[in-house]
Order: structure tokens, then C-alpha cells, then sequence
């Protein structure tokens, strides 16, 4: 992703990261560097560009959408950071660099993640703060704050990766497999795209019409990872390839193979694209964005 608009809302938040984390005491100074070194350690930053841009879509400022942009940023990392545990993927690397728990020890690197999440709704609610005399603008961060709690929870990413553990080593129906993709990975990048147009002011068909692409393109990202986990290389995931494997995890390249999964990933781009057709060069950053995320396994 390397389109100048992509990378100026990424420049955005990447100026912005570590803004509206709490001061923490230089007591706990351990847990302000374990916490930084998993946010500045790279990486897309999709979720909190596509809550930006679907600000933007639907008229909003983005300015006024960072703290929600760095928000959902926290909570991936802090996902990240637990992902690669040893009792859950046991990873060494995560883009390109040790993990947080090879750095800093599993109990550390466990704390970290725990003080990413609650950063997240720290920083949310303290911009709701501001707009308690405009019921409106507080009604659209009250809304944006629950799509993100509510991507990143029991019904969304946390939901997901129960199913995905549980289906560790075992042969797992379409629709489990669907329904560990659809949480573990979509739940969060239909969050984002949704806070980000509540943010920005949506009507109900716009948000519809985000909705449904948010949900294909966050389908197709996952099974684009899971291909690249077999069929790309240790540069371009950032981490060891062959871990889904080695992990014997529930992934659409296991079950139906690598074409099949192409195919796959290749019809929900078009779908993606379809649901923003009626906006045409308005949604333009979208259609790019969803022609570049399937193009990472051409």
C-alpha cells in the first residue's frame, strides 16, 4: 500500500501514536517502552487508515478522528503482541523485528498488551470529554467507541481467536472456518471502517454501503495472509512463514488449497469494489485500496 493518499492518513497516525497514550509513571518505565516498541515497530496501521479515509468519505474531518484511529491501532497491537505468545502462536518475529516477549519477557510483553487495550478506551473517552455541549458530535464518538469495543470483543476479534485456537489440529467446517475469519480478522476492519463513518457524519446508506465492503475486503485480507504464509516470503509478512502450518491452524489454503483460496480472495475484492460502484471517483482510495490488498499474491 504505497498510494500517496494511503500513505499520508498512515503518516497521520503514525505522527499522532503515542500522543494520546496515559503519562505512566516513570516507576512502571518498563511498561511505556514494551508498550512504544510494538506501536513504532511498523506495520500497515489498515485499520486506523481506512477509519481515517471513511471519515473522510463521509464528510468528517480526520483530525478530529485520531484519537479513534490510534485507538483501534492500539488494540491491533496489543492483539499482536498476545498473538505471538508461546501459548498461543509462539512467534520470534513480528515485522521483521523480535517479538514483544522476546525483548521483554512473556509476563511484560502480556502487561504491555493489557495496557495498549485500555489505553484504547482511555483515549476515547477522553475526547467524548470534549463535546459533552454538542449532543451530535458526542453521539458520533459515543457510536464509534462502541463499533470499535464491539469489533475488538467477545463478539468480534476475541471471538474469533477462541474459534481459531479451538480449531487447532482439526478439521474444521466452511462455516467455522468462515466464522473465524470473519471475527478474528474482518471484525476489526469493519470496526474501524464503521466508527470512522459514524465519525464523519454518515447517512444510513453509506454506511450500509461501507459496511458491506468493510466485511470483504477484511475477508480477503485474511486469506491473502494465509496464502503468503504459504506460498510468500519472511520479507514480506514480516514473521516466519509456514507457522499456520506448523501451528496446524484453520486457514483456507489447508482446506481447499492455494488456487481455490486465490479465487476466493479474488471474488471478495470484486464484491468489495461493487458496493462502493455507486460512488464512483468519490471512492476511488477504497477501490484502490481493496486492488492492492488482493494484488499482494499476484
Amino acid at each position: 500500500m504505497q498510494n500517496e493518499e494511503y500513505l499520508r492518513y498512515k503518516n497521520l497516525v503514525d505522527e499522532h501514536i503515542l500522543y494520546f497514550l496515559p503519562d505512566i509513571d516513570h516507576k512502571s518505565i518498563t511498561l511505556t517502552e514494551a508498550m512504544t516498541y510494538s506501536l513504532k515497530a511498523g506495520g500497515k496501521m489498515l485499520r486506523s487508515v481506512l477509519l481515517l479515509a471513511a471519515c473522510d468519505f463521509c464528510g468528517g474531518d480526520e483530525k478530529t478522528a485520531l484519537p479513534y484511529a490510534c485507538a483501534i491501532e492500539y488494540i491491533h497491537t496489543y492483539s499482536l503482541i498476545h498473538d505471538d505468545l508461546p501459548a498461543m502462536d509462539n512467534d520470534d518475529l513480528r515485522r521483521g523485528m523480535p517479538t514483544n516477549h522476546k525483548v521483554f519477557g512473556e509476563a511484560m510483553a502480556i502487561l504491555a498488551g493489557d495496557g495498549l487495550l485500555t489505553s484504547a478506551f482511555e483515549a476515547m473517552n477522553k475526547d467524548m470529554l470534549l463535546y459533552f455541549d454538542n449532543v451530535d458530535l458526542l453521539k458520533r464518538r459515543v457510536r464509534a467507541a462502541y463499533e470499535i469495543s464491539k469489533g475488538a470483543g467477545c463478539r468480534g476479534m476475541i471471538a474469533g481467536q477462541v474459534a481459531d485456537v479451538e480449531a487447532e489440529n482439526k478439521q474444521c467446517t466452511r462455516e467455522i472456518l468462515d466464522y473465524i475469519h470473519l471475527n478474528k480478522t474482518a471484525a476489526l476492519i469493519k470496526a474501524a471502517v464503521r466508527a470512522g463513518a459514524y465519525l464523519g457524519g454518515c447517512d444510513k446508506k453509506m454506511l450500509e454501503d461501507l459496511d458491506a465492503y468493510a466485511e470483504n475486503i477484511g475477508l480477503a485480507f485474511q486469506i491473502v495472509d494465509d496464502i503468503l504464509d504459504v506460498s510468500g516470503s519472511e520479507a514480506e509478512l514480516g514473521k516466519r512463514v509456514g507457522s499456520d502450518e506448523a501451528n496446524q491452524k484453520a486457514t483456507y489454503p489447508c482446506r481447499y488449497g492455494l488456487e481455490e483460496s486465490k479465487k476466493k480472495a479474488n471474488e471478495l475484492t470484486e464484491n468489495a469494489k461493487h458496493a462502493l460502484a455507486d460512488y464512483y471517483d468519490n471512492a476511488e482510495f477504497f477501490i484502490k485500496l481493496a486492488d492492492e490488498l488482493a494484488s499482494r499474491i499476484k
